[in-house]
C-alpha cells in the first residue's frame, strides 16, 4: 500500500480534489445526500454518550457541519487526504475539535478512542478496503460504531457499458460490489450494508463529464490512462445513444465493536 506508485496517485488524488474545492459543493448533489444519510444512521445507532469521533474524508465538510450540529459536545477529528479540501471545510467555521491531513487507509492513531467513526464516498478510493476497515474498527471504543458510505460497482454503469461497446475500458475505478462489502463485514458480529441509487440531474455526456470534473474525480484508477479525443468523442455518442442518463449506487455500511 505505501509503494511508490500507490503514493504517487494518492498525491494526484489529493491534488485533484484540492482543485476542486472551490466549486465542489455546486456539483456534489449525491454526496450532499449520502452525507446527510450517514450522519441519520449514526445518530440513530449511537444517539448521545459520544465523547469522541473521527470523520474520514471530510471534503468540504457536509458531514463535519451535520457531526457538529448533532454532537456539539464531542471532540470532533476531521480528516483528509486533500490539505485543499481541509481548508474549504475549516473555512464553514470552527468546530469543537480539529482538521488534520491524514489517508484514511493509513490513520495515525492507535488504539481504542472514538465513539464514532464516520466516512462519506471515500471508502472507495481505498487500496486494501478490507485492510482498511479492519484498521479503523481497531479505534473503536467498546460499543462504538464505524459507519461509512462508498460508490458501488452499479456506479456510472452506463458510462462504463459505453467504454465497452467502442472496444475500451472506462478510467472510473471498479468500485466494490454490495456482495463483496458484505462478504468483507461477514467476520464482524454487528457488520451491515445496504444498497441506494441515486440518479444524476441532467443528461448527456457532457453533463457527466462536468459533473466528475466538478467533484474532482478526474484520477483514471490504477493502470489506466484518460483516453485520446476521437476515443472519448466515440465514447460520448455511445453514451448518448444509450440514452445518455446514469447515477451511482451507494453502499451504506456499519460495524460496532461489542461492549
Amino acid at each position: 500500500m505505501n509503494d511508490g506508485s500507490t503514493q504517487w496517485r494518492k498525491q494526484r488524488i489529493s491534488d485533484a480534489f484540492g482543485a476542486a474545492a472551490g466549486h465542489y459543493d455546486v456539483h456534489a448533489g449525491p454526496q450532499r445526500m449520502a452525507a446527510t444519510r450517514v450522519a441519520d444512521l449514526a445518530a440513530r445507532q449511537r444517539p448521545d454518550d459520544v465523547a469522541r469521533i473521527l470523520e474520514i474524508g471530510c471534503g468540504t465538510g457536509f458531514l463535519t457541519r451535520d457531526i457538529q450540529a448533532r454532537w456539539p459536545d464531542a471532540e470532533l477529528i476531521a480528516t483528509d487526504i486533500s490539505p485543499g479540501m481541509l481548508a474549504q471545510a475549516a473555512s464553514h467555521g470552527p468546530i469543537a475539535g480539529r482538521f488534520m491531513t491524514m489517508d484514511g487507509e493509513a490513520p495515525t492513531f492507535d488504539g481504542p478512542r472514538f465513539d464514532l467513526i464516520l466516512s462519506s464516498l471515500t471508502f472507495q478510493w481505498f487500496d486494501d478496503l478490507n485492510g482498511a476497515i479492519a484498521r479503523l474498527v481497531a479505534l473503536l471504543r467498546p460499543g462504538g460504531s464505524l459507519i461509512f458510505s462508498t460508490m458501488g460497482r452499479g456506479s456510472f454503469a452506463r458510462w462504463r457499458a459505453a467504454h465497452r461497446a467502442c472496444g475500451l475500458m472506462a478510467g472510473v475505478p471498479d468500485y466494490p460490489s454490495l456482495d463483496g462489502v458484505q462478504a468483507m463485514l461477514a467476520r464482524y458480529p454487528d457488520g451491515a450494508v445496504f444498497e441506494q441509487d441515486c440518479p444524476l440531474d441532467g443528461g448527456g455526456a457532457r453533463a457527466l463529464i462536468a459533473h466528475l470534473k466538478g467533484i474532482g474525480a478526474v484520477v483514471p484508477d490504477a493502470g489506466r490512462k484518460p483516453l485520446a479525443p476521437a476515443d472519448l468523442r466515440r465514447v460520448m455518442a455511445a453514451f448518448e445513444a444509450g440514452g445518455g442518463t446514469d447515477g451511482y449506487q451507494i453502499l451504506f455500511a456499519r460495524v460496532t465493536r461489542p461492549v
